[in-house]
């Protein structure tokens, strides 16, 4: 028999289960939780098979409808100025400010995490991505990684980091995102790479001197689909470009994320070590939680905005990604089909959950607490890894995650497994 569950305040801590289970009209879903509130969010479905291609985001008829489009327009104009900022290599004004905000907020956060993963435990699994919460492992039994058949699909936990909570692929850093939008397999060693969010950020207008870029006054031309400059002023930007190509440490940019810039205002206190130790380290350490989330709404929504104006490709098989207009040639992908591909990747357009994971967890109501079990996983929440960690920090919860979280859903006691099944 399908049970519909009640909200919390509608039920006891010790509800009747005879009364309650034994009723044979389906009980109405509460406000919040009807598939058509745009409030309401589910708990993520699993992981999908790694055979399966990630879903379009525009469908493919549009796509193919715009390259049409495009295609007609280079035979009617084949040598035309482009006019629309960033595809003429100029930056978009109004995105600058927000790109700097997304840079700082990123800042903030790993700042943050830093600071809270001293206090509140983060359990890594060591044989696959699952990240738990909390001073010891959940029990539920979602393991895929090597030998999972021998352990029943059980994790084995070992001490989480900083990028285990929020985790940024990788991306080329682009030159010249226009002149030469693609790095070919040759040039894999020579090119940096660097979180994927950081160079988006330098793609539309932060200025790092470890990661310098081409900033242009005039458009460029479009001749048959090619990108041409004649209003190149500088005529050694080649020999720069060599010179930096040769001189840069293809891991430099590694790291990145740990080196926070000590002038900023708002970066929190990084001399606080031991928050636990008295009352004024608690009420910092809610403190810093409030910003920690606050950063990541932040860091999120702007690269929202940015996604909206500058391309970012993500490959349709594998978690890589590029930004830019274009993507890379190397030949890395080992996803399914990738024989067929000759290691190249699949690339499509990229989603903001491509470009900073979530990294979903089970929600912990009870720190202290016994573990979550696997029988109770239908009571359970989720929530990215982030608002878990600052949730348990003492932030409030997020209005767009309580249906995500199940705070509403009384899960019942271990040995009432039975009776509710």
């Amino acid at each position: 028999m399908n049970i519909i569950l009640k909200p919390q305040h509608l039920l006891s801590k010790k509800p009747n289960l005879t009364h309650f289970f034994s009723s044979k009209t389906p009980i109405p879903l509460p406000y919040g939780t009807e598939t058509n509130d745009p409030s309401y969010k589910d708990v993520p479905k699993p992981v999908r098979d790694k055979s399966e291609r990630k879903p379009y985001v525009t469908p493919m008829k549009m796509l193919i409808k715009r390259a049409k489009e495009e295609k007609e327009a280079r035979k009617l104009q084949p040598c035309r100025m482009l006019e629309n900022p960033p595809d003429n290599g100029l930056l978009v004004p109004q995105l600058v400010p927000v790109a700097y905000q997304v840079y700082e907020a990123r800042e903030v956060l790993l700042s943050g995490i830093s600071k809270l993963v001293k206090v509140i435990p983060v359990q890594k699994c060591r044989f696959c991505h699952e990240l738990h919460i909390g001073h010891v492992g959940h029990e539920i039994r979602t393991c895929t990684g090597p030998g999972s058949g021998m352990r029943s699909s059980t994790h084995v936990w070992r001490k989480g980091r900083v990028h285990d909570v929020v985790f940024s692929p990788k991306s080329y850093h682009l030159y010249d995102r226009v002149g030469k939008p693609r790095v070919v397999h040759d040039e894999s060693r020579r090119v940096p790479r660097i979180p994927a969010i950081v160079e988006l950020c330098i793609q539309a207008g932060v200025d790092l001197e470890k990661h310098p870029t081409k900033r242009r006054t005039k458009p460029v031309y479009s001749i048959e689909g090619r990108i041409v400059d004649f209003e190149q002023a500088k005529e050694n930007d080649e020999n720069e470009r060599n010179l930096h190509d040769e001189n840069l440490d293809p891991l430099m940019g590694s790291d990145l994320g740990t080196k926070f810039d000590e002038a900023r205002n708002f970066i929190l206190d990084k001399e606080t070590d031991q928050l636990e130790e008295s009352l004024e380290g608690v009420t910092d350490l809610r403190e810093i939680s409030i910003g920690t989330m606050e950063s990541w709404f932040k860091m999120i929504s702007g690269a929202k905005k940015i996604m909206e104006k500058y391309g970012v490709l993500t490959c349709g098989y594998c978690p890589e990604v590029q930004v830019g207009p274009k993507g890379h040639k190397v030949r890395m992908c080992k996803a399914t089909k990738h024989q067929h591909r000759d290691g190249l990747h699949a690339w499509q357009e990229a989603t903001i959950d491509d470009l900073v994971a979530p990294n979903y967890v089970w929600h912990v109501r009870d720190t202290n607490g016994l573990p979550l079990d696997n029988k109770l996983k239908r009571y359970y929440g989720k929530a990215p890894a982030v608002v878990e960690l600052c949730v348990q920090a003492g932030a409030p919860v997020p209005d767009q995650y309580r249906s995500m979280m199940r705070l509403d859903v009384v899960p019942p006691d271990r040995d009432e497994v039975d009776l509710v099944a």
